[in-house]
């Protein structure tokens, strides 16, 4: 205790931590003094072996990875000060590493939730109308970005090769191909615009002024045409590019296809969709078999 006392006098006084900081640590340096107590053991005996061992303890316990870390945190800093103070020759946390944070899941939209959107909710017959369909569209049958969408001009999309140019993350150009049902809904897209709107700035997805579309206008499009047909709690164009990827999975595509289609520089990046799908089946699973 008398060590803990004197690091927290460090922490507020030397290196100016706040009440709030210092408490937080306080309050971990305790538990993990009530757990070395347990071991028969003393602050200053604690080998790496007692706190792999009560990384363990934690674990067991359904802690969080991000709880542990911050306990974890408030030791090294203890052990760094004991050693710089003398009071031990040895830094335990020199060889620590805490539990790895869980990624959570892509979150998409189901398919059928997607054909209801694209083949039932209706959409103006106007310019707004074809354009915010054809938004959703992009998204969910070529997966590309929102700053891709944004960016696309009239000159990236390639109708006779059914193909469209993207600029991805630091630049890196990729080839997207596309189908009928999307090229017709692109062409008529097209018509309505260069009827419509005057002005022409070479952009592709455009405002009723002819300015390029801005990407908040994008994401309000989404998020709204997104709330008519699912209850996820993310309604975003990136969750269209996840629902995009877990589609093409749920369909046999081979991973290495799906990863240059979205433009993953990993092949490990694009793993994380195999991952839902068998989420996915267990869910299934667990719904529908009798004994599950």
């Amino acid at each position: 205790m008398e060590e803990i006392d004197a690091f927290l006098e460090y922490l507020r006084f030397e290196r100016n931590y706040s009440n709030e900081t210092a408490k937080s640590y306080q309050i971990d340096l305790l538990q993990f003094e009530e757990y070395v107590k347990g071991c028969e053991l003393q602050l200053k005996e604690v080998n790496p072996n007692t706190i792999r061992e009560w990384i363990v303890l934690m674990m067991d316990k359904g802690m969080s990875a991000s709880s542990i870390n911050r306990k974890l945190s408030a030791l090294r800093s203890f052990y760094k000060y004991l050693l710089k103070q003398g009071g031990i020759t040895t830094d335990p946390m020199r060889k620590i590493s805490g539990p790895k944070k869980k990624k959570p899941l892509p979150v998409f939209v189901k398919e059928k939730e997607m054909d209801r959107l694209l083949d039932d909710i209706d959409f103006e017959d106007s310019f707004l109308g074809h354009r915010d369909r054809l938004i959703i569209q992009l998204f969910y049958e070529t997966g590309m970005r929102l700053a891709e969408l944004v960016g696309l001009n009239d000159e990236d999309v390639d109708f006779s090769a059914k193909v469209i140019k993207v600029t991805g993350k630091r630049n890196k150009q990729r080839i997207i191909p596309f189908g009928d049902e999307l090229a017709k809904a692109m062409q008529d897209y097209l018509e309505e615009r260069n009827q419509t709107v005057a002005a022409e700035s070479g952009a592709f997805i455009t405002k009723e002024n002819g300015a390029r579309i801005s990407r908040s206008n994008v994401q309000n499009i989404v998020k709204v045409n997104l709330s008519k047909v699912t209850t996820v709690k993310k309604r975003s164009p990136h969750v269209l590019r996840h629902s995009f990827a877990t589609s093409m999975l749920n369909h046999e595509a081979e991973l290495g296809a799906i990863k240059e289609l979205l433009g993953h520089e990993s092949l490990a990046t694009t793993e994380v969709y195999t991952h839902t799908t068998f989420e996915e089946l267990k869910k299934a699973y667990n719904q529908a078999h009798p004994r599950a």
